[in-house]
């Protein structure tokens, strides 16, 4: 079966794609991740649903971080990982899981593609709210 990210077509569930979102960014955050950021792209295209966003301030926390969210969303959520890119450079560590796609940069990077303001029409969501179930 194709992934979301290959076949935009392919029925997703929205309340999946949020809790998987919200997993990851908690995982980012309780990895030490700073300025994590949830962002519903549902409006802005069709590819996926939710950006997490996240700094780290090593290439070690950055990797945790990474592993961290990968834990959680594959046996936790049982959900699979499509791709990964960055994991060598640790600058920049991309993971898609089809529906939600995770972003770890290190500070400079994060500056400098300052993706919340490339979409900036998306909407921010408070995750920690919604991980406390308010």
């Amino acid at each position: 079966m194709a992934s979301t990210a290959e076949n935009p077509t392919t029925k997703r569930d929205p309340e999946l794609s949020l809790k998987l979102a919200v997993a990851a960014a908690i995982a980012a955050e309780e990895n030490r991740g700073q300025d994590v950021a949830v962002l519903d792209m549902r409006e802005q295209t069709v590819i996926f649903d939710f950006f997490v966003i996240a700094t780290g301030t090593s290439q070690r926390q950055l990797r945790a971080m990474g592993d961290a969210v990968d834990d959680v969303l594959q046996k936790e959520y049982h959900h699979k990982r499509y791709g990964t890119e960055g994991y060598q450079d640790t600058q920049w560590i991309l993971l898609d899981y089809g529906s939600v796609v995770i972003h770890l940069f290190d500070e400079q990077h994060r500056g400098f593609y300052r993706l919340e303001d490339l979409w900036a029409g998306a909407k921010r969501i408070d995750y920690k709210k919604i991980a406390a179930g308010k």
